[in-house]
């Protein structure tokens, strides 16, 4: 499909636009509440760090209600169903790390992963989006940024202690990752968001999160390579 070059050029009221916003909508505001429910949790585990953990919860909660208002500006009902089952193999991992006490895989998972992966998204999203969703995702994005800090923060503190596990985690979380891409590679293509580009955009945050925390190049390139494994 030829991609649309800006703002001026789409047909946001299309049958096919608005069918594929149904789904990616509904991932937003779903990605959006896992990340609300993964900061409480994170604060059961981190209790020392519990006001800024609640702070971020609340600000993700902000997000969805603002997401949710993007759907309704387009009279899009979002696919909740859809979108549950997309975060769905996240969610059981992180569910499963926090059930063992994890700290570093839930963050690895919560703050380094779906943070990117939202970055990634808004960021490919805005220039593209109704003028209303782009204020919204404008917003959001420089919201985000802060959450992925607290992560790299936390973990490069104890990142001698939290290596191995770090590498455990990104080896069965990051090719989910991919998988999901590809599930929502169609729906974003129609709306004018390249799979491609989602993919280099994830790379370069996720490297970068890595690079913060203490990894090197070649590490850093071991642990992408990871992802590869799901194409």
């Amino acid at each position: 499909m030829q991609q649309l070059a800006n703002q001026s050029e789409m047909d946001y009221q299309s049958e096919i636009y608005k069918d594929a916003y149904t789904r990616v909508n509904a991932i937003v505001i779903e990605g959006e509440q896992e990340a609300h429910e993964n900061y409480i949790q994170l604060a059961q585990l981190l209790p020392e760090h519990i006001q800024e953990l609640t702070r971020l919860s609340k600000m993700e909660s902000r997000h969805k209600k603002g997401f949710e208002a993007c759907g309704r500006n387009l009279k899009v009902t979002p696919d909740l169903e859809f979108a549950k089952q997309f975060f769905s193999k996240l969610h059981q991992n992180f569910q499963t790390a926090f059930s063992e006490g994890k700290v570093v895989t839930c963050l690895l998972i919560q703050s380094l992963i779906i943070e990117c992966f939202a970055i990634a998204a808004y960021n490919i999203y805005i220039p593209v989006a109704d003028p209303f969703a782009r204020k919204i995702t404008e917003g959001v994005v420089k919201d985000e940024y802060t959450h992925l800090n607290f992560g790299e923060v936390w973990l490069k503190e104890h990142f001698e202690e939290s290596k191995a596990e770090l590498e455990e985690a990104n080896r069965q979380n990051l090719p989910i990752v991919w998988q999901m891409l590809e599930q929502v590679a169609v729906d974003a293509e129609n709306m004018a968001m390249e799979k491609d580009a989602l993919i280099e955009d994830f790379m370069i945050q996720y490297g970068e999160a890595l690079s913060n925390i203490g990894f090197s190049t070649r590490e850093i390139m071991r642990l992408s390579a990871y992802g590869l494994r799901a194409v």
